[in-house]
C-alpha cells in the first residue's frame, strides 16, 4: 500500500543504521526495551542518541527519517541486527557455537572472519517462540521526536534463520514460516499503531538465486507472509552485505533475480546501485512492475563523502530507465556502527539531499531546505577577508 511516499517526487531517505555517538556507551544487554527504559542512563543516553540522530537527519534536509537503529547493542559488525530479535526469542538453550554457515565467505586472517567469530549461532532446541522484540514502542519513542515519517526497519526472517543452528525441526522451511508468523503478529500491531513504512532488510533472493540448495520461491513465500494483512507502506531492502563495512557482492548482479525479486509484497524495493556505478539499472527499468524503486546512490563501503554532482549523475543515470514518480533516493546500505565515523555519514546525507536538490531543479520540482548547507549559518564564508 503505497501511501506515505504516494504524493512524494524523488524522496529522500537513508537504509537505517548510523554511527553511535561517541557518548552512547549503554546497550541493551539482553533486555527487552521497556525493561531497559526503566534504567535512567540508558534511557537518558538512548532517548539523546535518537534525538541526535533524527537531528542530523533533519538538518542534512532527508524526508523520511530512522531512528538509527539505536536499540542495538554497541557489538562487533553490527551483530545487533541479528541479535536483538534472537535474544528476545524462545527455544533456544545452551551456549552459542562459533558460527559455521558462513565460513565459506571467508578464512583465518581476514576482518570476515573475525566478524564471524563474534556471530555465533545460537541452537534452536525446541520450537520458536515470539518474544518482547517491542517494535511498537520503538517506533513511538522516535515519531515523537519529529514531524517528519519515522521508516521502521528489522531484519527478513530468511537472513534471521541463517544464524540459527536448528536441531528443533526437521525441515528448515518450516522454521522459516514460524519466524515470519512471528514477525507478521509483531508488523501488524506496528502498521495498527501508525508507523508509516515498514522495512524489512535483507530478502535474500539475490544471494541465493544460484543456490542449487535453495528453493527461492520458498523465500518469497516467507516474505509475503511476514508482511500479510500489515496496512501500512511496505519497502524490502536489499544491498549486497555490510558487516563492518564490508561486502559480499564483488561482480554480482540483481539481473538473474530480478524476477523472483518483484514477485514480494512491497510498495518499494531498494537496489545497491552506488557502489556499481548503477550497473542493474537498465535491467531494474526493464520489469513491468507499479512498485517504486529505491535507488542507492550513496556507498556505505568508503570513507569518501560523494559529492552532489556524483549523486545527482547517479540519479539521471535511474531516470533513463525507471520514472520520476516510481523512484525514491536512498543509501546502498546503511552506515552501521564500526567502518563510518559519525561526521562521515552526516556529510554522505547531506550529499544524497543537495545531489537529489539538483535533479529536482532540472525537473522543475520543489527542492528540501539543506540547513547544513546553508551559508548563512556558516562561520564564515570562502573568500572573506
Amino acid at each position: 500500500m503505497i501511501s506515505t511516499t504516494k504524493d512524494m517526487m524523488l524522496p529522500t531517505a537513508i537504509v537505517g543504521s548510523i554511527p553511535r555517538p561517541s557518548w552512547y556507551t549503554e546497550s541493551l544487554r539482553g533486555r527487552s526495551f521497556k525493561q531497559a527504559l526503566n534504567d535512567r542512563k540508558f534511557r537518558d543516553q538512548y532517548i539523546d542518541a535518537v534525538g541526535a540522530f533524527i537531528h542530523d537527519q533533519a538538518s542534512a534536509g532527508l524526508d523520511i527519517v530512522t531512528d538509527g537503529d539505536a536499540r542495538f547493542d554497541d557489538d562487533v559488525g553490527g551483530r545487533g541486527w541479528f541479535f536483538y530479535p534472537l535474544e528476545r526469542l524462545g527455544g533456544f538453550a545452551g551456549g552459542n557455537d562459533i558460527i559455521d554457515r558462513w565460513a565459506g565467505f571467508s578464512k583465518p586472517g581476514t576482518i570476515l572472519w573475525e566478524v564471524m567469530e563474534a556471530y555465533q549461532q545460537p541452537t534452536l532446541v525446541d520450537k520458536v517462540t515470539a518474544g518482547p522484540w517491542q517494535y511498537t514502542e520503538l517506533w513511538k519513542m522516535t515519531q515523537r521526536l519529529t514531524d517528519k515519517p519515522v521508516k521502521f526497519g528489522a531484519i527478513c526472517v530468511d537472513s534471521l534463520a541463517h544464524m540459527i543452528r536448528n536441531e528443533a525441526y526437521d525441515r528448515d522451511h518450516d522454521l522459516l514460516l514460524d519466524l515470519a508468523d512471528i514477525a507478521n503478529g509483531e508488523y501488524r500491531r506496528l502498521a495498527a499503531a501508525g508507523c508509516p513504512i515498514i522495512q524489512i532488510e535483507e530478502p535474500l533472493q539475490h544471494f541465493m538465486f544460484h543456490d542449487p540448495d535453495t528453493d527461492v520461491n520458498e523465500l518469497t513465500e516467507a516474505f509475503n507472509r511476514q508482511v500479510a494483512g500489515v496496512n501500512t507502506e511496505v519497502w524490502a531492502h536489499t544491498c549486497w552485505g555490510n558487516p563492518a563495512q564490508q561486502s559480499f557482492g564483488e561482480d554480482m548482479s540483481y539481473e538473474p533475480a530480478l524476477e523472483a525479486m518483484f514477485e514480494m509484497n512491497a510498495d518499494v524495493i531498494t537496489f545497491e546501485c552506488a557502489s556499481t556505478g548503477g550497473a542493474d539499472l537498465e535491467a531494474i527499468g526493464r520489469v513491468k512492475s507499479d512498485k517504486k524503486i529505491g535507488v542507492g546512490v550513496i556507498s556505505h563501503l568508503r570513507t569518501q563523502v560523494e559529492s552532489p554532482e556524483e549523486v545527482a549523475g547517479l540519479i539521471r543515470k535511474a531516470l533513463a530507465h525507471i520514472p520520476a514518480e516510481r523512484l525514491v533516493v536512498t543509501t546502498d546500505c546503511g552506515f552501521g556502527r564500526e567502518g563510518l565515523s559519525r561526521r562521515i555519514a552526516y556529510y554522505k546525507m547531506v550529499a544524497l539531499v543537495e545531489g537529489t536538490n539538483l535533479v529536482r531543479q532540472e525537473l522543475g520540482l520543489p527542492t528540501a531546505a539543506v540547513r547544513a548547507a546553508d551559508p548563512t549559518l556558516a562561520f564564515g564564508q570562502a573568500g572573506a577577508k
